[in-house]
Parts: C-alpha cells; structure tokens; sequence
C-alpha cells in the first residue's frame, strides 16, 4: 500500500508538471487523451499490483515469478522517469531569476520531456538489450605461490545465472555458453545461485549447459537462493527432495558441486586445490558453509582457489585468516545498476557490500567478485552488464 500511495503522489506531481507541456497543444482533444490514458495507466498499475498483493498465495509459482518481474520492471520504468521528470520540472519552475518567462515557454517544456522520456528509453533498454548483453570481464593476475605447471592456466567464472528468470528463452543463454567456449579455459567455476528457488526451473537447461567445456574440469558451489529458503514448503522432505533434484542436475551437465569439500588438480607432480564452501552469508542469509572442513583434505597444498558465492565470507574468514590466495564469489549482482567509467565504478550496493563487484587484493590474497550473469527482480541491467569472467594465472618469478 506504501508503494501504490507514492505511485499516486509521483504521479499527481507529474500530472501537474505534464500541464506546462500539454498547454502547448491547439488540440484539445489531444490533449484530453494524453491526460486519460496517463491516468488510465497510473490506475492500471496501482490496481495490478493490490490485485497481485492479495492472490500472491494462491497464484502457481511458475506463473508467480514473471508477474512479479513484469509488474516490477513496468513499476521501475514508470516511476523512475516520473520522479526525474517533477524534480527537473519543479527546479526549472522556481528558477525564475534564471529563466524568464518568455524562455520557459519553450525551455521548460523540452526539458521536462528530456527529464522524462531519456531516463525511459534508458530503462526499456536495459530491460530489453543490456540484460542479455554479456560482457567477459578479462584479469592476468601474478602469484608467487603458483606452481609452474600451472602457469597461465586460464579460468572463467559465471555465477548467480537464476536460470528461472530466463524463462526456458535457451537460446539467450546458448550466446553466452559460445562466448564462454571461444575462451577455451582450463576451469570454468560457477559461484552459486543457479535458479531462483524451484527446480523445475531446470527443465530443458541440462541441453544447454551441458555445452560448457573445460580442459582440466568444471566445479560449482551453491548460493542462498538454490535451498529453497524463500520458498514455502509442505513439508521438510518436500524442500529437500527440491535441493537434491538440483544437485543432481549439477551431475547431469558434468560439473562437480564441492559441499564444504576439496578437489586437487595434479600436473607433473605438482598441484593446486579447489575449494567450494556451501552458501556463507551475514544474516538474514543462512551459514550454511564450513570452511574448516573443506580445508582439511587440502591443508598441505600451497595454492588454494575457493568457491564462495557469498563476498563477505572472505571478508570475515577467509583474509587474514586463512592461506587461501584466491577467492571467487559473486552473489551481490552489482545491484544490476551502476555507473561505471574506466576504472571508476558506483552503486548503492556498496553501502551494503563491502566488496560488490570486481577484483578485490589484501597483502597477497585476492577475492573476485562476479557481476552475475543472470538477474532477478527487477528484469534488467542498467551500467551492469551480465558478466563472464576471465581469469589467467601467472607464476611470479
């Protein structure tokens, strides 16, 4: 209700500033059905989203998911424009001392439309092109601890693909799984969040990404959403006949899913360790990971790699704490929305993450936290394409 209440008040705002350039029109039948179906809208969506409200239980979580991402991105590409749109306006109609009234009968309207409709067409993009436009994200990083059959192994890293937002659209994702087999990496990982929370959102996806290929091997860990903690369940067998169907998946395409475990990688005597912790968070996330464990049946080796989704558990067990060189996580999404410019890059994510998006260093250990190359809730990617990680190793001498 809170959020149908400020849909009201942006738009009464934006109704009054829509005034200033509607006045602009001889028609007045024009305008008369620019006024109707702005309000036709507003009334629309208001009413949609109490409507969702009150059948949300009884509607079928297959269905449930995308109504709530449609409504979501059509609330987002309304709403964010709206507020642009009345701040701009409401700035441009106190500046007098500025404008004159002569100049705002033309500067205020185009303004106001600029305001409103750049910020639009800005969102529609990232709903309808951003989001699948995935982009490899390439780092040559140097330790002295890598042994020299190892040197310039090469690894890519996806995370958090939440295959139920794709709507089984496989062929979107089969874009991705090309560019991922161009790289033609010794390692692929991936860092968790494989479906939103059922399932049955794996259906027909074994085909596609069964494709993925790796020389030396493929490994996963889980995220937060693959236990189904979000989900309403009725029973416990229920829920965990869920999470084993996934695993099980994970079987099917040729990935091996460490669960607080270790696998070691052995070339001409030499050796490296791959770590993968179940889902570590700071509550309301769930702790599910033991690091302790995993690192048992590798404590001897030198060059350890782990595979976290979640970026604050290298922040509270791993650095300082352990001698883990690198860790890959990802989770955070980059909030799907950043600005980013060279090497400088924002989101409101990093009030809440410390280390949200990127390559991350702390005296000799590294954390890479991936993009995500999926999403969830809101259906786009605003300065934060989906992100394919390429990694090569290099020994330092």
């Amino acid at each position: 209700m809170l959020l149908c209440l400020a849909i009201l008040l942006i738009d009464i705002a934006a109704f009054y500033g829509l005034q200033s350039i509607t006045n602009l029109i001889p028609s007045e039948a024009l305008k008369t059905t620019i006024n109707i179906l702005f309000w036709t809208f507003t009334i629309g969506l208001i009413t949609a989203i109490i409507v969702l409200k009150i059948t949300l239980d009884n509607i079928n979580p297959r269905r449930k998911h995308l109504l709530i991402s449609s409504l979501y991105g059509l609330t987002v590409s309304s709403f964010i424009p709206k507020i642009l749109f009345v701040v701009i306006i409401s700035i441009l109609f106190f500046s007098n001392a500025i404008i004159s009234d002569k100049e705002s009968i033309i500067i205020i309207p185009i303004l106001g439309l600029l305001s409103g409709f750049l910020p639009f067409f800005m969102i529609i993009y990232a709903i309808f092109k951003a989001v699948y436009h995935f982009k490899i994200h390439r780092h040559k990083l140097e330790f002295t601890n890598l042994p020299k059959s190892f040197d310039g192994l090469k690894i890519v890293q996806i995370s958090d693909l939440h295959l139920g937002s794709f709507n089984y659209r496989y062929k979107v994702l089969e874009k991705a799984i090309k560019i991922i087999n161009d790289l033609q990496a010794d390692l692929i990982f991936f860092t968790g969040d494989l479906v939103n929370n059922y399932a049955w959102e794996l259906i027909g996806w074994d085909k596609v990404l069964r494709k993925l290929t790796a020389k030396k091997g493929k490994y996963a860990v889980l995220g937060n959403h693959d236990y189904g903690d979000y989900s309403q369940w009725n029973t416990a067998e229920e829920k965990e006949e869920n999470i084993n169907k996934i695993k099980q998946f994970y079987k099917d395409i040729d990935f091996e899913l460490l669960l607080n475990e270790s696998g070691i990688l052995k070339t001409n005597n030499e050796s490296i360790a791959i770590i993968g912790v179940e889902n570590w968070g700071n509550p309301p996330f769930k702790q599910y990971g033991d690091l302790q464990l995993s690192l048992k049946q590798v404590a001897n080796i030198q060059f350890k790699i782990l595979l976290s989704h979640d970026p604050t558990h290298w922040e509270e067990e791993v650095k300082d704490k352990t001698d883990i060189t690198l860790t890959l996580a990802g989770h955070t999404h980059g909030m799907q929305a950043a600005f980013q410019y060279k090497k400088f890059q924002w989101s409101p994510i990093k009030y809440k993450f410390k280390h949200w998006a990127g390559l991350y260093k702390h005296n000799k250990q590294f954390l890479y936290v991936n993009r995500g190359l999926g999403w969830l809730g809101f259906p786009a990617r605003i300065g934060m394409r989906p992100e394919i990680t390429f990694l090569e190793l290099k020994t330092k001498m």
